[in-house]
């Protein structure tokens, strides 16, 4: 029996040449939206049925698969391609009259909105499908936010607030993201980003770049708040993946004790997330807790001073030793073979054990200075690449979207059409509820 690599059985590339058609397609078979079709058509009960729920609702995936930045655009791409709307459900007797008027989307949207729990349990089951399907999905996470604006300028701080009306953006407020890096000669350079609308807190797994875990919140919301929620949820609906997790990654806007102490005491995962200089003190290095030559630094780098020169040597890493909660280092003198005048003398020529509890920022389970850290925490550019694929794939670079409520609705969908396109990928690669695709003239 031929074994196919689990990392094999889906990639963002083969859905990317995949034709628009075909990937409406794909969403619309393999989407578990039936209780959301069900309670929506119960709601209309015996009303007028000139614009069915079904096929409204498959034309709003479209629109989010083939990139439409507004209602008018899909309206007019509905009115000139009878296959597309034969694909959505209309009834293709009425040719361009089977299209809905504007207000129908509104009015549509608008009782989206009352479901957005729904929408939610959507995205669950899909992510819960899957962890099933993929025996290695969810084993490294990552965690990033991502600042949506507003179509709405926002409001001047001198006028008084204004009651919505859906012209302008009540709900929304200023947010600011500063990046720092290090030129090559040494020097930081600092850019500053603001904007105003919200944030989209994302959790992904690392390998498949795929969502599994978000909330959407104003743009000033404080990412490391916003963390703690995100793993609450996701411990709390899919425990399966929280339990299979070794490794969270995220970078230094989620640098707090609480959630590092929090991953590992009670979640057993490591949490491999960068972290601030806190130490306001000026010392570059701190003396280890009982030891008479062990420093670290604010990274949790470990050096040893020689008793004898006094020369100062990183230590190397021996590993975490899970049962005592300490982690192990070894004498750079002896690990390397270096001469060390004052070997004899040392007192920890032995190596030294120092427990998480030194200091439980710098110290965590995965050392800051190892090179496991440093390879696991590039993974961290999976949940850019995700923002990424929103913005260009998704079109949330260029919308038409006022309100919170809106744009929780627009996030939820698009990210519900991601994950249903990759469960899609996968039945049919294991030959479950095989259909056959549209294909493209």
């Amino acid at each position: 029996m031929a074994i196919i690599p689990q990392s094999s059985l889906f990639g963002w590339r083969e859905i990317d040449e995949l034709g628009d058609l075909e990937r409406l397609v794909l969403v619309i078979n393999h989407l578990p939206d039936e209780d959301l079709m069900q309670k929506l058509e119960r709601e209309r009960g015996n009303g007028r049925n000139d614009y069915p729920v079904r096929a409204v609702w498959n034309s709003l995936l479209a629109g989010i698969v083939f990139q439409h930045p507004s209602i008018e655009s899909l309206r007019r791409e509905l009115c000139r391609n009878a296959q597309l709307r034969e694909i959505c459900g209309f009834d293709p007797l009425l040719g361009v009259q089977a299209v809905p008027p504007a207000y129908v989307y509104s009015r549509f949207l608008r009782k989206l909105m009352k479901y957005a729990d729904e929408l939610e349990k959507i995205f669950d089951r899909l992510v819960d499908e899957l962890s099933e399907y993929l025996p290695d999905f969810g084993q490294v996470l990552a965690m990033d936010s991502k600042g949506i604006s507003s179509h709405a300028r926002g409001r001047r701080r001198d006028k008084s607030p204004q009651e919505p009306d859906g012209r302008r953006d009540t709900d929304a407020d200023f947010g600011r993201k500063v990046y720092q890096r290090r030129r090559e000669d040494g020097s930081l350079w600092q850019k500053v980003v603001s904007w105003f609308g919200y944030k989209l807190h994302l959790i992904v797994d690392a390998r498949y770049e795929l969502p599994v875990g978000f909330t959407v919140t104003k743009a000033s919301a404080s990412d490391t708040k916003q963390g703690h929620v995100l793993v609450d949820r996701l411990a709390e609906r899919h425990p399966v993946l929280v339990e299979r997790c070794e490794a969270l990654v995220a970078d230094r806007g989620y640098d707090d004790t609480r959630l590092i102490v929090r991953l590992w005491d009670d979640e057993k995962i490591k949490p491999v997330i960068d972290i601030r200089n806190q130490w306001r003190d000026g010392d570059e290095t701190r003396l280890v807790k009982g030891r008479e030559n062990i420093v670290y630094d604010y990274r949790g780098t470990v050096y040893c001073h020689c008793p004898s020169a006094g020369t100062r040597r990183e230590m190397a890493f021996g590993g975490f030793e899970k049962d005592r909660g300490t982690l192990k280092y070894r004498c750079p003198a002896k690990h390397y073979g270096l001469e060390c005048r004052g070997m004899d003398s040392c007192p920890s020529v032995s190596g030294v054990r120092i427990p998480l509890s030194e200091d439980r920022r710098v110290f965590t389970p995965l050392a800051r200075s190892s090179y496991k850290w440093k390879t696991i925490y590039n993974k961290r550019t999976a949940v850019e690449r995700v923002n990424a694929r929103l913005d260009e794939a998704f079109g949330f670079e260029k919308h038409f979207i006022r309100g919170f409520k809106k744009m929780h609705l627009r996030c939820t969908l698009a990210l519900v059409v991601m994950l249903a396109m990759a469960v899609g990928r996968l039945r049919e690669k294991r030959g479950m509820n095989l259909r056959t695709l549209v294909k493209v003239a």
